[in-house]
């Protein structure tokens, strides 16, 4: 196949593919997730409760450090990286095999919901981990599989420790990379425990990782005990739906075409490996196993999410490639692109425009059928901000409230849509109070905006489909809580939430937000 007829498809489907996701990043709302981690780039720190730092240096870096704060901006490190990631995952398919398995990779990867939308279009930690996992894995590749052990192998295994510490810096489970280093290398090329560039190697991934150890050893290590926390319950019954729903999660952010084609890929890998070499298919298997069985053993007893598992399914995708390329070498695909892309593709365009389709006019009425719309979470903000603009702007010019008064939220979503869609318009601060659980990185938020001055006037925003009203805990710690203003939110003309705005008069105590022990413990404020 010609080399120019490959970097040409190549080059046609990174353009299209930015065209695709820079539209739907500039035409939709910030998710409840994204609207959080664009707070830490408003507030940076080593770390955070949830995840390292990475996810929020990449926002800071493409808005100018929040100069520009429109979603397309916020997003613009997802498009970019994505478009980089996809550039990645052709050169490692090149690297295993052939360009031909480089292309098919780059196609089942645009493919892939959770590659080209929840990680290459929505900001997310997802978005620096997967361009870093792939990059890692590029090096890792380049290096490992050498039994000469040669100066250019060693020099990639150097890179590839730091782009395992990047990658940790964007979401812990990145340790997965070094295990499966590790193994490939006492299973398949022990002499690399003779070179100093293997433990240097690891030993570059751990100092780019000390900035989280040292923000977690300040904070009681409070990020490692709150993901410990998710996955503790190891002796609880089986739940057969948390692990139908993890399976099915897996099927659907994958692309249902691509995990199709990824097992067929598998079945001819064990009944006969003729199309991928053994020392890099040992390696990417290493890499990426552990973390899928992992996960899925820990949805046998626990509520899982199934884009945990995504980093994983970059290998699986690297295999299916690899297979496919043995099938178009082999004759059995005639065209360039094998049927099975396309309709790969064309799935997750339909899914895409479908989505696009739902978010603006909610034109399937899920309502009605009894399922309840998640694309209701990506609209609405912008327009509640607007009005509650207005409320507040006359609450405070007729003295009924203290003004510049804040608004006071219990859980960090909704707190964080709060901050930006109404908060930042409105020139107001938003606190979070309760425990960690509910506050996450709202109680470090909390500190840096100062504590909350007994006899001072908030706002609570309650909504209709979360979080409608107060609860007692609020009506103990002020004077009196009253809902004055209702405000109805459409999409076409057709309401899809009610917004109450309720004002809190005089708060009987301070709370201040200086003893981290109090929340970690559950005591709150």
């Amino acid at each position: 196949m010609p080399d120019k007829q490959i970097k040409k498809t190549l080059i046609i489907l990174l353009f299209a593919s930015f065209l695709v996701r820079a539209l739907l990043a500039g035409l939709t709302e910030m998710g409840n997730d994204e609207v959080y981690y664009r707070l830490y780039a408003l507030y940076p720190a080593w770390s955070h409760f949830d995840h390292p730092p990475m996810v929020g240096w990449v926002i800071s870096f493409f808005t100018l450090n929040l100069t520009f704060q429109a979603e397309f901006f916020l997003r613009l490190g997802a498009l970019v990286f994505g478009t980089i990631s996809t550039w990645v995952i052709f050169l490692i398919g090149k690297k295993i095999k052939d360009e031909l398995t480089g292309l098919y990779a780059a196609f089942l990867y645009t493919a892939s919901i959770y590659c080209s939308v929840i990680a290459g279009t929505f900001i997310m930690p997802d978005t620096p981990q997967v361009l870093f996992w792939l990059l890692t894995i590029l090096f890792l590749a380049g290096s490992l599989p050498d039994k000469n052990l040669a100066k250019e192998s060693r020099r990639r295994l150097l890179w590839a420790g730091v782009m395992m510490g990047m990658a940790l810096l964007s979401k812990y489970h990145s340790a997965f990379l070094i295990s499966g280093a590790l193994l490939y290398v006492l299973f398949f090329n022990r002499r690399w425990f003779s070179t100093r560039e293997l433990y240097l190697s690891f030993l570059i991934a751990l100092i780019l990782f000390l900035p989280v150890i040292w923000w977690n050893y300040q904070n009681d290590f409070i990020s490692f005990t709150f993901h410990e926390a998710r996955v503790d319950n190891i002796r609880s019954v089986i739940r057969w739906d948390f692990i139908g729903t993890e399976l099915a999660g897996q099927f659907l952010y994958n692309n249902p075409v691509n995990v199709v084609i990824i097992l067929f890929a598998f079945f001819a890998l064990v009944k006969r490996n003729d199309f991928i070499r053994k020392d890099y298919a040992g390696l990417i298997l290493l890499i990426s196993l552990p973390l899928s069985l992992t996960f899925l053993i820990v949805s046998f007893t626990n509520r899982t999410l199934p884009h945990w598992t995504g980093p994983a399914y970059l290998g699986y995708v690297l295999i299916a490639a690899a297979w496919l390329s043995g099938l178009k070498s082999s004759g059995r695909v005639k065209s360039l692109v094998p049927v099975g892309l396309k309709i790969s593709l064309g799935l997750i365009i339909f899914f895409v425009v479908l989505g696009l389709v739902q978010i603006k006019s909610g034109i399937i009425p899920m309502d009605k059928l009894g399922i309840t719309d998640p694309t209701i979470q990506l609209n609405g903000y912008r327009q509640m901000g607007k009005k509650f603009k207005v409320v507040a702007e006359l609450a405070e010019a007729d003295g009924d409230v203290i003004e510049g008064a804040p608004i006071l939220a219990t859980n960090w979503f909704p707190a964080a849509n709060f901050d930006f869609y109404v908060g930042m318009p409105a020139h107001k601060k938003v606190y979070a109070i309760g425990n960690l659980e509910r506050m996450h990185k709202f109680f470090w938020i909390d500190q840096r905006l100062g504590p909350l001055r007994r006899h001072l006037d908030m706002y609570y925003i309650g909504m209709s489909d979360d979080h409608p009203a107060p609860g007692p805990e609020l009506f103990e710690i002020f004077d009196s809580v009253k809902c004055r203003d209702t405000l109805s939110i459409t999409r076409c003309n057709r309401l899809i939430r009610t917004v109450f705005v309720y004002r809190m008069y005089g708060l009987k105590k301070e709370i201040r937000f200086d003893s981290i022990h109090n929340f970690i413990e559950g005591r709150g404020y």
